[in-house]
């Protein structure tokens, strides 16, 4: 009688149960490594409610109290984020970026956002990604390696965000008395507008959040023609109109 080569029928296993006891130790440790980046996110992301509460005082405070009680205090509560991102680089990089990064990724942007707002607020300048990732003190725009770094992307969307901070804040500083404000808001975010119709965007919610940009210098546009409507323009601003 011929002997067949299909599964033993004596009950012995034909499947070492070490194959399993190993999948189980590596899911273990990425739940622990998981674990451990996600505690140093939550304080990243506690840290942010503070500085964007603080920030969004913008919209109640007269542009002379701005530094005071807006610039200063937000300035602290940055530089402890900072901190952290640079404690959660130091951590991160140790394990394959682009595996662990849609962790951090949210609180990053507001970061970067909550940054470029607070120099906004300082200088009226646009803070570039170099100096960010300089701010921070980490990579910008790593290619040739795995490690913790600012993407082109994640300035791109803070940027976005940055702009939308902007538009609201035009009629909430004319409600303030401060008719200046919004024309200088509006000259920032046209360029911003322009120099993002420059870029070619392959990411659909980077290119989605662009296209939105085109509505904030529409809505501070609005706000500034009102103004100039009513004669409340400051004079050398009318003449430059």
């Amino acid at each position: 009688m011929a002997t067949t080569n299909g599964p033993s029928s004596t009950g012995a296993s034909l499947i070492d149960t070490e194959i399993f006891t190993s999948l189980q130790a590596k899911i273990d440790e990425e739940s622990e490594i998981r674990d451990q980046l996600k505690a140093l996110v939550e304080n990243l992301s506690k840290q942010g409610r503070l500085t964007q509460s603080i920030l969004s005082r913008i919209h109640n405070v007269p542009s002379s109290a701005i530094a005071a009680e807006v610039l200063d205090p937000s300035k602290q509560a940055i530089q402890q984020q900072v901190q952290t991102v640079q404690t959660l680089a130091t951590e991160a990089s140790k394990y394959p970026f682009y595996k662990w990064n849609q962790l951090w990724q949210r609180d990053i942007q507001h970061l970067i956002s909550s940054v470029q707002l607070h120099r906004w607020l300082e200088t009226g300048q646009l803070m570039t990604v170099e100096e960010v990732g300089s701010f921070f003190n980490v990579p910008v725009n790593v290619k040739d390696q795995d490690t913790f770094h600012i993407t082109i992307e994640d300035y791109l969307l803070a940027l976005c965000s940055t702009i939308e901070e902007l538009a609201r804040l035009a009629p909430n500083a004319v409600t303030l008395g401060d008719y200046a404000r919004p024309l200088q808001i509006s000259k920032f975010i046209k360029d911003i507008h322009a120099g993002f119709q420059l870029l070619n965007l392959k990411n659909d919610a980077l290119r989605r959040r662009s296209d939105g940009i085109k509505y904030s210098v529409k809505k501070v546009e609005d706000v500034v023609y009102d103004l100039s409507l009513r004669g409340l323009l400051p004079k050398e601003e009318q003449v430059s109109q």
